[in-house]
C-alpha cells in the first residue's frame, strides 16, 4: 500500500488484518452509537472487500471498507479515531479510498450517511459528492430508525496517485 505524506508525520495505509480487529472495534465503539460488530468486519475481510487501516507513527488512527464491482464502488465504512478527528484525517482517508476505487476500475463511488451527521455531509459535499437519494429508516437510532442520505461522486477526475 502507499504512504501518504502529511505534516509533520507520515500516514501509512495497509490492508486490514484479523489481528487489527480488536483495535478497529475499539475505535468503532468510541465513534458510533451503533457500531459494526466483529462479525461484520470479519465478513468484509472474508469476501474480499477493500479493508484498510491507517496508521500514524505506529498508532492506528482510522480505517475504511469499500467494495468495487461492475464499475461502481461503495464506501461502507470510513472512521477516524475520535481523538484524531477534525484534523483532516477523514478527508485524507476519503481521498485515498477514491483513488484506490478508481484504480480498481470504478467510475463512481457511492455511500450512505446518517441524516443527522452534518460533519460527514459537509466533508463529502466538499469532495464532490452529490445527494442522489434517500434510504428511509436505514440506520438504527436511539429511538427507532434514522434515514440515510445516499451520495455519489464521479471518479473520472480523481488523481490515482494514492496520496491525499
Amino acid at each position: 500500500m502507499a504512504e501518504i505524506s502529511l505534516q509533520p508525520a507520515t500516514l501509512s495505509v495497509r490492508s486490514m488484518r484479523e489481528a487489527d480487529l480488536d483495535e478497529v472495534l475499539h475505535i468503532e465503539r468510541l465513534a458510533y452509537d451503533h457500531p459494526w460488530s466483529r462479525g461484520i468486519f470479519t465478513d468484509c475481510l472474508r469476501v474480499g472487500y477493500q479493508c484498510r487501516v491507517y496508521e500514524q507513527e505506529g498508532e492506528l488512527i482510522g480505517y475504511s471498507v469499500h467494495s468495487v464491482a461492475v464499475g461502481e464502488a461503495h464506501l461502507l465504512n470510513l472512521c477516524v479515531k475520535p481523538s484524531r478527528q477534525s484534523r483532516g484525517f477523514g478527508r485524507r482517508l476519503l481521498r485515498t479510498v477514491m483513488a484506490e476505487a478508481k484504480r480498481q476500475g470504478a467510475d463512481t463511488l457511492f455511500l450512505e450517511v446518517r441524516l443527522s451527521n452534518r460533519a460527514a455531509q459537509a466533508l463529502y459535499e466538499s469532495e464532490g459528492f452529490n445527494e442522489v437519494g434517500r434510504r428511509f429508516d436505514y440506520y438504527p437510532a436511539g429511538k427507532g430508525r434514522e434515514d440515510a442520505i445516499v451520495y455519489a461522486c464521479s471518479l473520472k477526475a480523481i488523481d490515482t496517485g494514492g496520496t491525499a
